[in-house]
């Protein structure tokens, strides 16, 4: 049995009657056939930027992803998500995914040419489909590739992170409102929307429901303010779709592969996932952590850093295709090919490279690959670095009676975001590893461009040079003794990588590893803020992404504490007014303590050189 090219399309109905647009591409033969299924909302027909391969730059097309699996036996499903394309209904994001996904699976295995096994893939919103029908356990439900999405927690990644909203939201709603069946339906909406300068509005924020650049598209800015004013945990944060923390004990107890890297947004839901599902017993793991931004598997830098020749997934797996073959093979249609006795963790270690610049005008940061039986690593030594007055950093306590550092915080001018775990921000903002060094490619810099570190409003701390390399692989947080003059604001903490000078870089490379963020008002309780005593010292603690970097002897091992990465995220105004929902800015003062008694302090997990040569 097969279908003529030109009736492909189904149009699947859900529960509630809304019919999603669906193509079905069969292989030849009788079948039935196991199936793999995409559910996207970029467009089931149009090429994802992120099928390519170090080999074939150019994104292969929906077509000729599909006929690799044709060719294997299988039947390949693409779908456009409720309200997105050639779908009816109205889409609202993230929540709509799970009860449609488990529909969809139905509608699959009612079909004649299904022989009742199901396989699912794809990247970023198509992985938070995956984990969304995944939450629901359906029936056929096979295997899963999770490619840098899934979410473990939408609170903690993705949406929000240590209560600050996340800014690519409002790019994204922008950028998808412009493609969203109702704009393009309506030329004077669509002219509205075009006419919006993205950039200058995130210049002039706070925004307000109806007089946003997305007021021409209510629905987009509908469900972009509900997220950005539930500040609070609770149970907007609980629902299908954006809380699979919740569904672990209970989620399809199938093999999943749980893939993100380290400049991408999905870190720590990849990590996150890998062992909550594993601790619940729910089917063989596996967790693969690249060098890239977001869905870049198969280019070997991320911003300008590059990782060196084998930095690609396709450097020891062929390409993310075959991977993705292989292993739908082994689970969905049984064959013995050995994938379970593939390890369970798979890392890049950033670093060890030259630190000269390449011929494309980016450090060779360099790197490798390394098999590992588990996450956070076995062995790993979690060692606590002082943050001290005099802007360095070590294992050696601080002294007694040291003075606190003070700096002043400026709403309107805030500490501007050099790259880093960002995804879907363009025009306004780009991810990955950049010297940390203001400059006119980024937003929110002016002349003079200086370094970050030096700016007012920058707390930085390093090392001596060291004597010897050090390996950082795993969780990072900085713990705080912090007061602010306020009720409300936020601390943001960075690890940097400090190049010495060279030929290439006389005046050294700062690189950015990973960062993190809280909003004060949480330090407590995700559930219930609580204002800050304005001149009282907290303990106030921030998780940073997990990371994996190799500090080369003659590095140093940098901190940098502020209170803002905009437009990475929102900006705190420092009045304790609702988040998403503010009208004023005060300027704050906020302090650190680096005493003894309040010993503020980054806890790098650091893997003991007999470890890391291994």
């Amino acid at each position: 049995m097969s279908w003529p090219l030109n009736d492909r399309e189904a149009m699947v109905p859900m529960r509630d009657g809304v019919r999603l647009a669906t193509d079905v591409h069969l292989p030849p033969g009788p079948g039935p056939f196991p199936v793999v299924l995409e559910r996207t909302p970029y467009g089931k027909r149009e090429a994802s930027r992120s099928e390519r391969t170090a080999a074939k730059p150019d994104p292969a097309t929906r077509e000729e992803v599909a006929a690799t699996f044709l060719a294997a036996g299988y039947a390949v499903v693409y779908q456009d998500c409720r309200g997105r394309h050639a779908s009816e209904g109205v889409f609202t994001k993230y929540l709509s995914e799970g009860e449609d996904g488990f529909d969809t699976m139905a509608w699959i295995l009612a079909q004649p040419w299904c022989d009742g096994r199901i396989g699912t893939m794809g990247l970023s919103y198509a992985a938070h489909t995956q984990a969304a029908l995944g939450c629901l356990n359906p029936p056929g439900l096979r295997a899963q590739v999770l490619d840098s999405g899934g979410f473990f927690d939408s609170y903690q990644g993705g949406i929000r992170y240590g209560g600050a909203f996340e800014l690519k939201q409002a790019t994204w709603a922008y950028t998808q409102a412009l493609k969203s069946p109702e704009t393009l339906a309506d030329p004077v909406r669509r002219a509205a929307l075009e006419a919006e300068d993205i950039a200058g509005w995130m210049a002039r924020m706070p925004w307000k429901p109806g007089h946003s650049p997305l007021r021409h598209a209510p629905d987009y800015e509908a469900y972009l303010f509900e997220q950005w004013r539930e500040g609070a945990f609770g149970p907007f944060w609980e629902r299908l779709g954006i809380y699979a923390k919740g569904w672990h004990d209970r989620y399809a107890p199938v093999p999943v592969v749980h893939m993100s890297s380290w400049y991408d947004p999905y870190p720590r839901t990849a990590t996150e996932n890998y062992l909550g599902l594993k601790a619940a017993g729910r089917g063989p793991q596996w967790l693969i952590l690249g060098p890239w931004t977001h869905g870049d598997r198969s280019v070997t830098f991320a911003g300008d850093a590059d990782f060196g020749p084998d930095a690609t997934v396709d450097s020891w797996a062929g390409d993310w295709r075959a991977f993705r073959l292989r292993f739908l093979d082994r689970w969905v249609r049984d064959v013995s090919n050995g994938v379970e006795e593939d390890p369970p963790v798979r890392i890049f270690i950033m670093g060890g490279g030259s630190g000269r610049r390449n011929g494309e005008g980016r450090l060779e940061h360099g790197g490798r690959w390394r098999a590992e039986r588990d996450w956070p690593l076995p062995g790993t030594e979690f060692t606590r670095f002082f943050l001290h007055g005099d802007g360095t950093l070590s294992e050696a306590p601080p002294e007694e009676g040291a003075a606190p550092l003070s700096y002043d915080v400026d709403p309107a001018r805030p500490v501007p975001s050099i790259g880093g775990s960002i995804t879907s921000g363009e025009p306004v903002m780009v991810g990955g590893g950049f010297d940390q060094v203001e400059g006119p490619r980024f937003f929110g810099c002016a002349p003079p461009y200086i370094p970050l570190a030096a700016r007012t409003d920058v707390l930085a701390f390093q090392t001596e040079p060291l004597t010897e390399d050090v390996e950082i692989t795993g969780p990072v947080t900085v713990h705080l003794w912090a007061a602010t003059d306020g009720p409300d604001t936020d601390f943001t903490a960075k690890l940097v990588d400090v190049y010495p000078p060279n030929a290439d870089y006389p005046q050294g490379f700062a690189l950015n590893i990973t960062d993190g963020i809280i909003r004060a008002r949480y330090r407590r309780d995700w559930r219930n803020p609580v204002p800050m005593t304005p001149g009282v010292p907290e303990k106030i603690t921030v998780e940073l992404f997990p990371t994996s970097n190799l500090f080369k002897a003659g590095h140093r091992i940098r901190v940098d504490i502020a209170s803002a990465n905009f437009p990475h995220y929102d900006v705190n105004p420092n009045t304790g007014e609702p988040d998403g929902a503010s009208r004023r800015t005060r300027r704050a003062v906020n302090t650190i303590f680096v005493d003894a008694g309040r010993a503020s302090h980054a806890v790098l997990p650091v893997i003991p050189a007999r470890r890391a040569a291994g």
